[in-house]
């Protein structure tokens, strides 16, 4: 019997070790903290060996196959030695497509992709196709392959980590959204590195295929002159979109959502859509239905004048641009968090006569405070969602915006982007209610 050694216990690492598991594989999942109690429950539950606190290298290294979890960086000292013994690695990712003969829809990007993805999914669904979403979003790919249900098309929400560790992995319509500075951490502060990541998408589409690019993204562009495509391109304008969502009638589609980008968004999917030949009539309908996701340009709640919007999930700066750009009223801007190698002068126009108070939060805001010192009339500093809150509450008056988008990671003083972003929304409800 073959043997699967799963480095890492969270969504992507068990549902690659339950496909595995019933693929036939015997399965080892390693984890070098705590596993989360609900995949430690379903391990158990399926009798999956694992270990945590550490990783048994000697078992890991003996194995036919070592599934790296997307989380573990290759500067870790296990893959170092791993690939120092000239043991390859592949990503859940690629694990999953081993098993999957339907259609794949991926999309990546530095932001947007789990709007588009959810868009995309809407309309196939909307449209009665049978189709699944996982990726970076929701479910691991190896998770919708376990069940039940044959999926005959699968859209995938897919992150620079993912695509690192691919090799045959196949799209059959692929997107690349946008390319900026993000993650520069994990790649050397090279942003050639994070650029090439991304590139691996588009250079993996099956014959036949689709690619979808940002017709100004500047770096996406660059890769294009470098990089020979054979397959049918399309290119979509992120600045002027509208012409992207004509219907044949001349008419434009219409959408539930804030912001340009969000119509960039829109036009790549009903792009796909009208590829996979579904009527303009649900298209529509599906564009309407869709309400922004949870954490992106969410809007929370309006109190007496004032909209709060939550967008928690933008932990760069270019999203934070598409953020600012969507807002056209005076706002209180609540930012900060773990830098990531931000360069926020990218944001100093748009701030710039519109942003009245900056909150910083978090444990070590000198840089963002540095950047706008000479910008915004007034910075303030914690390190409380809380005391963030209360202090937007006080400075804002009627026909305002605060706005959460934080330009930064959440690890100072979250967990994730999500439980930031839901700490916002209780203090929010909390004035609402007026316990504040």
């Amino acid at each position: 019997m073959k043997t699967v050694s799963v480095l890492g216990g969270g969504e992507s690492g068990v549902g690659a070790a339950l496909l595995a598991q019933q693929k036939g594989y015997k399965v080892f999942v390693s984890d070098y903290g705590l596993i989360p109690e609900k995949y430690k429950s379903e391990l158990l539950e399926y009798k999956i060996l694992f270990e945590e606190r550490g990783h048994s290298f000697e078992k890991i290294v003996d194995s036919d196959i070592i599934i790296k979890s997307p989380g573990i960086p290759d500067e870790s000292n296990l893959i170092k030695e791993l690939i120092a013994q000239g043991k390859k690695h592949i990503s859940e990712i690629e694990f999953a497509s081993k098993f999957y003969n339907g259609q794949i829809i991926s999309v990546t990007g530095s932001n947007g992709k789990s709007t588009t993805v959810s868009l995309i999914y809407n309309l196939l669904h909307d449209a009665g196709l049978n189709v699944g979403l996982g990726g970076n979003i929701g479910y691991a790919f190896s998770r919708l392959l376990i069940e039940e249900k044959e999926y005959d098309y699968i859209v995938l929400e897919l992150s620079s980590f993912q695509l690192d560790d691919v090799y045959d992995f196949r799209s059959d319509i692929a997107v690349l959204l946008n390319i900026s500075a993000d993650h520069l951490d994990r790649y050397d502060y090279d942003i050639s590195k994070y650029t090439a990541s991304k590139w691996r998408l588009i250079e993996r589409v099956r014959n036949g295929g689709m690619v979808i690019l940002n017709k100004e993204d500047v770096l996406t562009q660059g890769l294009l002159e470098e990089n020979s495509i054979t397959d049918k391109v399309i290119q979509i304008s992120s600045k002027d979109p509208i012409k992207s969502l004509s219907k044949d009638n001349g008419d434009l589609f219409e959408i539930n959502l804030l912001g340009q980008h969000n119509l960039f968004n829109a036009a790549v999917a009903k792009t796909i859509a009208m590829e996979l030949n579904i009527p303009e009539d649900v298209i529509q309908k599906g564009l309407l239905s869709f309400n922004a996701l949870e954490h992106r340009l969410e809007k929370v709640a309006e109190i007496n004048g004032v909209i709060y919007i939550n967008d928690s999930k933008a932990t760069n700066v270019d999203a934070v641009k598409y953020a600012l750009s969507a807002v056209d009223l005076p706002m209180i801007w609540i930012a900060g968090g773990t830098d990531k190698g931000n360069d926020y002068t990218e944001l100093v126009e748009l701030v710039e006569g519109n942003v009245k108070v900056l909150i910083c939060l978090g444990i070590d805001c000198l840089k963002l405070k540095d950047a706008f010192s000479n910008v915004i009339p007034e910075i303030l500093e914690t390190q409380a969602m809380s005391e963030a809150v209360s202090l937007a509450n006080k400075k804002a008056v009627d026909n305002e915006v605060v706005l959460l988008s934080p330009a930064c990671a959440s690890f100072d003083l979250f967990d994730n982007y999500i439980h930031r972003g839901n700490e916002f929304k209780k203090e929010v409800f909390k004035i609402k209610s007026g316990i504040l």
